[in-house]
Order: C-alpha cells, then structure tokens, then sequence
C-alpha cells in the first residue's frame, strides 16, 4: 500500500505540473513545463521583481543656498523623506528673479550635473522662483533641468511659427525604472511652494499618500472652451476601460453653459484634468493625498502670475500635490499636455508622480512640473516566492497589453524555456502561478518589455 500511495502522489504531481502548476492568476498565464524530477537546486531558485517608483535615495534635492525659505523647505522636505544628505545640492541662484538667461542657466545646470551623485536618477529644485528659462524661446525650469536648453525643446523656429512642434521625450509612456541609468534623462520638479508652512503641507500630502491605494475619484472634464479641450478623445474612453479599478468619470459639458465647466463640491478628488483659463470652485473640492491635476491652456506654468491666466500654483494651493503647466504660447497640441490615459496608468502601476507625470508629456520642453515629486498612493510591492510546490508572482506593475515570461536555463545550456506566461492587463494587478524548473535548472529570469522600448523585451530580473 505504501509503495501504490508513492506511485499516485508522483504520478498526480506530474499532472499538476503539466497543466500549468495549479492555476492562474487574474492577469491570466500560459506556459509550458519541463518534466517531473527529483528534487534539486531547480527547485530551490528564486528571483527579487524589479518594484515601480523612485525611492528617496534616487533623488537629488537642490536647494538655493543662503536664501532662507528654500534652505527650510529642503531640509524640511529631506528629512520628511530619507534623502541621503550627499543627493543635497546648494547652488548659487537667484529666487528673486522668475527666470533664468540661457547662459546662466547653463552655468547653474552644469554645477549641478558635476555634483550630483551618479546614482541619482530625479531631481527636485526646492524653491518657487525661477521656474523658466528664457533665450530664443522658454522652457519650464524642470523640462530644462532634465534635458539641457535647446530651442528644439521650445520652439526651434519662433519667428515663423509660433505654434512649432517640439522634440519628443524619451520618457514618454517608457518602462524605465532608472531613468538616467537607462536613457541618460533626470526628470526633475519644482516645489512650487514659495513658504515653509506650504511646502510642509504639500510635503505631508505626499507622505501621506504612499501606498495608500485610495479609492478616490477622478475626474476628466470637456468644457465649453473647445481650443483647450481638445484632450477629450482620450478622455472619454477612460471610464470604462478602468470600471472595478478606478472611479473615473467623464463630464461633457461642451454643449452646456459655462457655470457648468468647473467641478464644484467634490470630495476624495483623486484627479482633476480640464481645459480652461480658469478653473473656478477649487475652493470647494477636496483633494485625496496624491491627486494629480491641470488644465490644459496657454501659461498657466508662467509664474507667479500664470500671465493672466490660472497659474499651475492654485492647484497646490487647492490641496493637489502635484501639477503641470507651460511657460509659453504652446498652442494646444495635446502632446505639450498630460496625457491622462497614461499619467493614470504609470501611477496606478505604482509610479511616483513625477515619473508618472514625466511620463505623460510627449513633448515636454515648454513645460513645468510642479509638486512633491515622491507621492506614491499606488506603491507596488511585488512578490516571488515558492508556495505549495510553484511559483507565485504578485506585482502591479504589468503593461497593459504586454507580454511577460519566467523562463529557466539548464546548465551548460543558453537557451531558455517558458515556464508561463502573463499578459498584463489595465487595472489587474497579477496574482499568477508558475511550476517550478527541472532539478537541473541552474538559473531562473523574468522577461517583458525593455525599459526604453516597450515593444522589445529584456530580462528585467534573474536569479544568481
């Protein structure tokens, strides 16, 4: 009896393991498996998943040395955080000015590059001014920090056409974890706050919303004003792509009366994205910690005063933490402007938010980010561990629409075999499972779409 009840379990473990180790998870998986073997060190490998979002060690705080309030906000804002005390940066600026020349600008970054520590993949300027740099046509002091003046950011031909496109961010809707280490781009956002009391509570906002996942609303708005709409062809599939993940809602008013273009009385507002010169009601809204909101419209990124205009500012002022606007005449193309479809997708993914703002702008150049660049209400902490005799792979991270493999190499051997594979889908984090390798597998690794071409795959993790 002894020996049959051997034989049975042997035999419905190799069962098991030819359908697929058990069981998928909600993102679905595939997969083929190796034989039934004894035990050995394929059984025992294991792998770390790469987590979404920056960490505090990988931003570089660069503060306004001898002016008072930036030196408090930063010290505020690193200690509030972790920052390691060698990613501060004091550099000779000056905040009475609300832009820089060109040349000096040149000068400042150029400091600033030559100190940073190489591991430091973001950057936060800790002051409110100066938030442009201005030659031949301006950019947003952020935009410039990360990719170098260049009219080719702004406008490469401003005195023929005023309404030029620009060149296209390699961060755009990329899978890049380690921006700098990948494609040699810091994204980088301004505080925005101009007193200690406000960049303590906009601070204290971001903290407060990692990892939180909040079931908050979002709210994307079609307004009467149709040159600063335009965003809303990707609005309005939005609700129901996210439905049991996300709260969104989609509001047309564009046929409606003007009163109706701003939001009014809305709690737990997670996101807010319009068109208008101004938006009215902010007072009214309440935002959750981490919400994320802008209007699309001509400066509002020109500060102080967002020349005429709602100045980006009002939204911090609001109770969001963090925003985005333009420093001059963009004209409304929609990739100068958050793309909601994937600001909402990388932050969900776990993101931060200047990842998943810098993310969402394809032609940033003109731009400033403004905020408290570490919220984080969507963190992933993803998962790899052997359970019950397989694998188990929990992340949040997954692209929509992208492929991922777990694959294992026998020694000797360079080629790889799928163990299963996942395809990840919009608002699903995966709950997945995997048999484990042949005993006389030697290495384990985790592939899906590179950090700089999605469409290419790369391993993203393997074991020893």
């Amino acid at each position: 009896m002894k020996r049959l009840s051997c034989l049975l379990t042997t035999l419905c473990l190799g069962l098991l393991s030819a359908c697929g180790g058990g069981g998928s998870g909600s993102a679905g998986s595939s997969g083929t498996t190796s034989e039934t073997a004894p035990p050995g060190i394929g059984q025992t490998l294991t792998l770390t998943l790469p987590a979404s979002g920056l960490a505090a060690a990988d931003l570089g705080v660069i503060v306004a040395e001898g002016d008072a309030v930036s030196e408090a906000m930063a010290a505020a804002y690193v200690a509030a955080r972790g920052v390691p005390a060698a990613n501060l940066i004091r550099v000779k600026v000056n905040t009475a000015v609300a832009s820089l020349s060109a040349a000096d600008f040149l000068l400042l970054k150029s400091d600033i590059d030559a100190r940073l520590p190489a591991s430091v993949q973001a950057t936060l300027l800790a002051w409110a001014a100066p938030s442009r740099v201005a030659g031949a046509c301006s950019m947003g002091i952020t935009s410039a920090m990360a990719l170098g003046y260049d009219t080719r950011w702004c406008n490469p031909s401003p005195a023929t056409d005023t309404c030029a496109s620009t060149a296209a961010s390699l961060l755009f809707d990329r899978e890049t974890r380690r921006p700098q280490a990948d494609v040699q781009v810091r994204p980088s956002m301004l505080l925005g706050t101009s007193t200690l009391a406000a960049a303590q509570a906009l601070i204290g906002r971001g903290v407060a919303s990692d990892a939180t996942r909040p079931a908050g609303e979002g709210w994307l708005v079609r307004t009467t004003d149709s040159a600063r709409s335009v965003r809303w062809t990707d609005f309005q599939s939005l609700p129901a792509a996210w439905s049991g993940a996300l709260a969104l809602n989609y509001v047309d008013n564009s046929s409606g009366v003007a009163a109706a273009n701003s939001l009014s009385g809305k709690t737990d507002v997670l996101f807010y994205l319009t068109g208008l010169t101004q938006v009215a009601n902010l007072s009214t809204l309440q935002f959750r910690p981490g919400a994320l909101a802008d209007a699309l419209t001509s400066v509002g990124g020109l500060l102080p005063g967002g020349g005429g205009q709602m100045p980006i500012t009002a939204w911090l002022d609001a109770g969001a933490t963090a925003s985005y606007g333009t420093v001059e005449e963009p004209c409304n193309h929609t990739q100068k402007f958050s793309r909601a479809s994937v600001l909402i997708d990388h932050y969900w993914r776990g993101a931060t938010a200047i990842e998943a703002y810098w993310k969402a702008v394809e032609w940033p150049g003109q731009g400033l980010f403004i905020g408290e660049p570490l919220a984080q209400p969507f963190r992933d902490a993803p998962s790899f561990a052997i359970v019950g005799g397989e694998y188990q792979i929990r992340t949040r991270s997954l692209r929509p629409g992208s492929r991922y493999a777990l694959q294992y190499r026998l020694g000797g051997d360079s080629a790889w075999t799928t163990l299963a594979s996942f395809t990840g889908t919009r608002g699903q984090a995966l709950d997945g499972r995997a048999p484990l390798p042949p005993a006389a597998a030697v290495q384990i690794r985790w592939q899906g779409p590179c950090p700089a071409d999605a469409a290419s795959s790369c391993t993203l993790a393997q074991s020893p």
